[in-house]
């Protein structure tokens, strides 16, 4: 069970990794509240909004696929 759902994940993991460059493009890179900070030299980017709602899409599905 703990190896199809390894498996799973990673598969998905790849499939989101094709899918970036059209995330991007709809602005999905760019939420209002990711943190930008840009220096001189260097930048930093988090994406924090992304992240928060990539974590509730992953809870839904495994929520639903637990019933």
């Amino acid at each position: 069970m703990v190896q199809k759902l390894l498996i799973i994940i990673g598969l998905l993991f790849i499939f989101i990794g094709f899918l970036y460059p059209f995330f991007k493009d709809i602005g999905f890179g760019k939420l209002p509240g990711d943190i930008v900070i840009k220096k001189e030299n260097s930048s930093f980017y988090f994406p924090i909004v992304a992240c928060i709602i990539v974590s509730v899409v992953i809870s839904l599905i495994l929520f639903f696929l637990k019933k």
